[in-house]
């Protein structure tokens, strides 16, 4: 329909101008065809679904089905909901003065039905947007029967002399007021079953029971749930006759490449214009802090249940470009670049995004994020220099025996604090250092060689090279041997 707001105000203008009403299911299917035809994205910020979830949710509405999106936190679960708004018309007409939104050339209340006979071509109309279209309940423990269907009104009964069995005596939950709209409950386990109960035939038959009432209501909703798996919620369980009831399950899933991930941080992220022009972020920090997220769904300390919300990259990214700013405020400087030594910073970022199981709580949450910050960049650093691990069964040269020379006599403090100066000079200090980096990435830009010097140094440690201590916000590497003596070290 056209962008602007039509101009029919009445039942009767509305029938001239060869309006024909249609189903929910029948503008979405319409709406999914069109805009599949044209080339058009279904989903606006969807990233990495495009040929496991999404595919599925067109099949759905293709059928005209119900979808219950199934997955672990931090999925996209609810913004796909609310995003299938989009295959909505534009505009709608709604019969003024009905109770619900109801099509002007269709009423199913009493109150609508009475209005048409009453006026006819007169009857007032307007127009709802598709925006207005999108109920969404959180479903909790306190959810009652009267929040979702409705309930009697013994004020309005007394006040017009209506019997309770009166449908005009009802007050409609939010499942009748959702007619012609999408109508999402999130969390379903979370409904007590006997809620879940009263579903049934609104999924089924389209009726409703108020306090002992029918009514047979021809609703016409879209229905879109979203639950974690019920493993591992343990709070509730979607009862087996309303699962039979829903049409279409879908699964969801995490990000199943870093790119993917990384698009999604770099979408999501609210990053001000100011941080962007004081930080930047090297390719080689960015896509260690990334790999953090999945080396904290494979770590022995989280409990794979709960799963790990792409929340802990985005808050990640965030603290990281906070510190790096930290910084040039303190040394009173207009721009920095964010090093490896910044993911120090990350540890509260992780701290409340995951759940421990008894190792990790023993191990503490702080130590937990540290780890993962060492995995990652242990799993990130083959990526682009020589893997350790093949230089000691002899399958590659090592570069970096100058490097780890220069260690058994010396070591070198890295602080989050230090100037970009005081960071470079500290780092050009290590015989080696600069040549292997020259070598193995004789592309980086300058600003970024700083990060990949540094980075050569997290990884030597990771792999057990050279040795590295932490202790508050410096990073000190040194001689291995001498760092496991090292009472202070903290890693």
């Amino acid at each position: 329909m056209s962008s602007s707001t039509p101009t029919e105000a009445t039942l009767g203008a509305l029938r001239a101008s060869g309006y024909a009403p249609r189903s929910i299911a029948e503008e979405l299917r319409a709406n999914l065809i069109e805009r599949m035809s044209s080339g058009a994205a279904m989903f606006e910020g969807i990233i990495g679904y495009d040929d496991t979830v999404i595919p599925e949710v067109q099949r759905a509405v293709l059928a005209g089905h119900s979808m219950n999106l199934l997955g672990l936190r931090g999925q996209a679960k609810t913004r796909m909901a609310r995003g299938l708004t989009a295959l909505l018309d534009e505009w709608v007409p709604v019969l003024e003065g009905a109770p619900l939104p109801e099509d002007p050339m269709a009423p199913i209340t009493p109150q609508g039905m009475a209005l048409v006979a009453e006026l006819g071509d007169d009857a007032p109309i307007r127009w709802m947007h598709r925006s207005e279209r999108y109920v969404e309940k959180l479903a909790t423990p306190d959810v009652s029967v009267a929040d979702l269907i409705g309930d009697i009104d013994p004020i309005k009964a007394a006040n017009e002399g209506l019997d309770y069995s009166d449908p005009r005596a009802l007050h409609f939950g939010l499942i009748p007021r959702s007619h012609r709209c999408i109508f999402a409950i999130n969390e379903l386990p979370d409904l007590q079953p006997r809620i879940q109960v009263a579903l049934f035939n609104i999924l089924q038959e389209g009726d409703i029971q108020i306090r002992g009432f029918q009514m047979r209501l021809a609703l016409d909703i879209q229905f879109v749930f979203t639950a974690n798996p019920e493993d591992y919620t343990n709070r509730g369980a979607i009862i087996t006759p309303l699962k039979d009831r829903i049409q279409s399950q879908i699964l969801t899933h995490y990000p199943e490449s870093l790119e993917d991930s990384m698009a999604i941080t770099d979408q999501e992220a609210r990053l001000t214009e100011d941080q962007l022009k004081r930080v930047s972020v090297p390719s080689m920090v960015r896509r260690v802090l990334e790999r953090i997220a999945f080396e904290a769904r494979e770590s022995e300390h989280i409990d794979e249940r709960s799963g790990v919300s792409a929340r802990l990259t985005i808050s990640a990214l965030e603290h990281l470009v906070a510190a790096g700013e930290l910084r040039t405020l303190r040394n009173g400087t207009a721009h920095t670049a964010a090093r490896l030594t910044d993911l120090l910073a990350v540890v509260p970022a992780v701290n409340g995004k995951v759940e421990l199981v008894y190792e990790g709580e023993q191990e503490g949450a702080a130590g937990v994020a540290l780890s993962l910050v060492r995995r990652a960049i242990r799993r990130e650093f083959p990526a682009v220099f020589p893997d350790p691990e093949s230089i000691k069964k002899g399958k590659v040269e090592d570069p970096y025996q100058p490097i780890v020379a220069w260690f058994n006599r010396n070591e070198v403090a890295l602080l989050k604090d230090q100037t970009d100066d005081e960071h470079a000079a500290a780092l050009a200090a290590v015989t080696g250092l600069e040549a292997v980096v020259s070598k193995y990435c004789p592309n980086v830009p300058v600003e970024e060689l700083p990060a990949a010097m540094e980075f050569v140094l997290h990884g030597l440690a990771a792999f057990n090279e050279i040795g590295q201590s932490i202790v508050g916000s410096e990073v000190t590497f040194g001689d291995l041997i001498g760092n496991l003596f090292d009472p202070t070290e903290e890693d």
